[in-house]
């Protein structure tokens, strides 16, 4: 490396430095601090006063894997990703194959109609379907009763009350998804389809052999991305059940949150904090290791 290399090395590091500052100051050293409480049993009493604090080992991890509360929650938080996941990903494709569609005319005008629900408060989406779902004024049931079909209460009910959030939830961030796959979708040659339709493949052949062959990495980043996300779900449950009925909306980040903030138990959330981020890493490898043994 000559002098002028090593003078533009430096410039380039003089320019990330700040925003290397940053990310250190804001996420290393939280994350770091956050590693640390786990192992300890910092509370509200060592909040006070820092001689109460004390060095416990893993004990929190053996009592959050011994913990009830924590296995349905985690449940239920896995329910949402493996239902709520492949169903967002679908409505998303969906979308983006009627939107990219050479038939659509105003494209511009759907991409952003649907995109609409993603840059919407999730507080604000959560409270307008919490009034859909009321079992008595709500939209949703007076159009079941227009079918004959006896209300439901969706929100009230343990076996509903999921699916419900799960709805809302698929409604609300399926539109980001769907602007990624119309990128996928426009960077496909279109000399595929072409020679496609030369040798007589129908649209069926084509979407299978050409689109999602080609849509390969478009649908490992959105799955990906799915998943980091959905596992991380509190707002949906937090606004509109507060994780009942009888737990059955309980999830990770919403029983990590009582624990840390409600009952000050910072050493024990902290612990599921990372019990989590052992999840997410665990199925983000192993999505990739399944795509890599697809190619």
């Amino acid at each position: 490396m000559n002098g002028y290399e090593r003078q533009l090395a430096r410039s380039g590091w003089a320019f990330l430095a700040p925003a290397l500052l940053l990310i250190a100051v804001f996420f290393f050293l939280p994350v770091l601090a956050a590693l640390l409480l786990s192992f300890t049993d910092f509370d509200i009493y060592a909040l006070g006063d820092l001689r109460r604090l004390r060095f416990v080992g893993l004990e929190n991890y053996t009592q959050l894997l011994q913990s009830p509360l924590f296995w349905t929650a985690l449940g239920n938080t896995g329910y949402f990703v493996l239902l709520g996941g492949p169903l967002s990903v679908a409505v998303s494709l969906g979308a983006a194959l009627l939107v990219n569609a050479r038939l659509n005319r105003f494209p511009g005008l759907f991409r952003t109609a649907l995109f609409l629900p993603v840059v919407t408060t999730l507080v604000a989406v959560a409270v307008v379907w919490r009034y859909l779902y009321h079992p008595r004024y709500g939209l949703l049931n007076y159009g079941l009763s227009l079918l004959g079909i006896a209300p439901i209460d969706w929100l009230g009910d343990p076996d509903w009350a999921m699916p419900a959030i799960i709805l809302m939830a698929v409604w609300k961030n399926f539109g980001f998804n769907m602007i990624i796959f119309i990128a996928g979708l426009q960077n496909i040659p279109i000399q595929l389809y072409e020679a496609a339709r030369i040798d007589g493949a129908s649209t069926g052949q084509q979407f299978r052999h050409i689109t999602l062959p080609q849509l390969g990495p478009t649908f490992l980043f959105v799955a990906l991305m799915t998943m980091i996300g959905y596992f991380q779900v509190f707002a949906e449950p937090y606004v509109m059940t507060q994780g009942g009925p009888a737990n059955r909306t309980l999830s990770v980040v919403l029983l990590m949150y009582e624990e840390g903030f409600r009952w000050w138990n910072m050493g024990y959330a902290s612990a599921m904090a990372f019990v989590l981020f052992a999840l997410i890493l665990a199925g983000t490898a192993l999505q990739l290791l399944l795509r890599r043994r697809a190619r």
